[in-house]
């Protein structure tokens, strides 16, 4: 390993841009604001929107989290989501997964103005994502191309390799890397043989939930590795997909757990909500 990929570094650099950018906002009377909508009391939840709300007053924004109980009804929500909507001092909102089981997410989700949609669950915005016209980037995945961008990777003609197809991380990765002219593979549980396809990455991007899953030996010389994986191990050591002591000998770059992805997640959602703001007052 030549190169580790610090996103909590890159994290605290790019904050200081972005209280530039609020400042501008604010010397114009805008103040961004981030609205997060939590339902039910998930302990891992309720940590990520007060690292959200934390993030938003260093910057300088306004952030708010507002709690439901779990009891909340679909109906409930949908009001709530539709007043946010329509108040115009909110720039982006977010309804924090997973939702409890009665509320249908995907209704919820695509009630979301697409303008204050910053988590970009929206069909709309990942529509515009699709065709390379994005109006906002889903945040880990932007984080992900970030991470590489700024740590020196380049992309044309690279083949990259994306171990995981949720709809949240694994799918828009794969679209962001091949908009950046990459060729994409996107491996999965039905995937033959995942190994070998994986020794094909220059750059491997793992995403599949799985403790230490990617070993050593699955990675060839020179690769860039990004573990977007947030496991624990039996004694509750936090890890993620891949095993990094072991992938650490042939990889040029590869990202920690922690450290790595999770920090630059919450960062490009800052970057969301400052776009949607100034996007909202026509600039």
């Amino acid at each position: 390993m030549e190169i580790l990929l610090d996103g909590k570094l890159l994290a605290e650099q790019m904050d200081t841009e972005f209280i530039r950018r609020v400042e501008e906002l604010k010397s114009k009377g805008i103040t961004p604001k981030l609205i997060a909508v939590l339902v039910g009391n998930d302990p891992a939840s309720e940590t990520y929107v007060r690292m959200k709300a934390k993030r938003c007053k260093k910057l300088g924004m306004d952030g708010e989290t507002i709690n439901l109980p779990k009891e909340t009804t679909q109906e409930e929500l949908q009001t709530l989501i539709d007043k946010l909507n329509n108040d115009k001092s909110v720039s982006g909102i977010l309804a924090q997964l997973p939702l409890p089981k009665h509320i249908d997410e995907q209704i919820i989700l695509e009630s979301i103005n697409p303008i204050k949609d910053v988590d970009c669950f929206h069909p709309y915005n990942v529509g515009c994502m699709m065709i390379g016209s994005p109006v906002f980037l889903p945040a880990t995945p932007a984080g992900i191309i970030v991470l590489l961008e700024r740590y020196g990777a380049t992309f044309e003609g690279k083949h990259a390799v994306v171990i995981g197809r949720s709809n949240i991380v694994g799918k828009p990765t794969g679209q962001l890397l091949l908009n950046k002219n990459c060729t994409v593979t996107v491996c999965h549980s039905r995937t033959v043989d995942l190994p070998s396809i994986v020794r094909q990455g220059d750059i491997v991007v793992a995403a599949v939930g799985k403790a230490l899953i990617v070993k050593g030996d699955w990675i060839k010389k020179g690769a860039w590795v990004v573990d977007v994986g947030t496991n624990n191990l039996p004694d509750g050591t936090p890890c993620g997909d891949v095993d990094f002591e072991a992938v650490k000998e042939n990889a040029h770059a590869i990202s920690p757990v922690p450290r790595g992805v999770g920090p630059m997640t919450i960062t490009m959602l800052m970057e969301n909500t400052i776009k949607a703001a100034w996007l909202q007052v026509g600039k």
